[in-house]
């Protein structure tokens, strides 16, 4: 296991693509706050599944390297790891402290999925 007593705050200078289940995941930084957008909810609970093990590793190396992580579904911020993420009584109700859930956020990817949803619908209609 890594020692990371001492760890330097770090800034991170780069945009990745990443795959999830063949879906395109975009991952933007700032120096100091990385954005996850990921494109639909199906994406964002695989990405869930797929993390739950890793969860509290990542939070921790996040905390100690002066980092934040916003993951956003429909550009709705869902969850906030890392050094300026806030868990409250619904990340320990739902078992993902040191992550913070964000109720605001996951409504507003919910309703964005459903007029998306809706559109396509639409489309086959006219």
């Amino acid at each position: 296991m890594t020692d990371w007593a001492g760890a330097a705050p770090l800034s991170v200078e780069t945009d990745l693509t990443l795959t999830v289940d063949g879906t395109p995941v975009e991952l933007q930084s700032t120096g100091e706050r990385l954005f996850l957008e990921v494109p639909t909810l199906q994406t964002a609970l695989q990405l869930a599944r797929d993390g739950e093990a890793l969860r509290d590793r990542v939070s921790q190396v996040l905390a100690l390297t002066d980092l934040t992580v916003e993951v956003r579904v429909r550009g709705a911020t869902v969850a906030v790891a890392g050094s300026e993420a806030r868990p409250g009584p619904l990340s320990r109700e739902l078992g993902v402290d040191p992550v913070e859930v964000r109720i605001g956020g996951g409504v507003a990817a919910v309703g964005r999925e459903l007029l998306a949803g809706g559109r396509r619908v639409a489309q086959f209609v006219e």
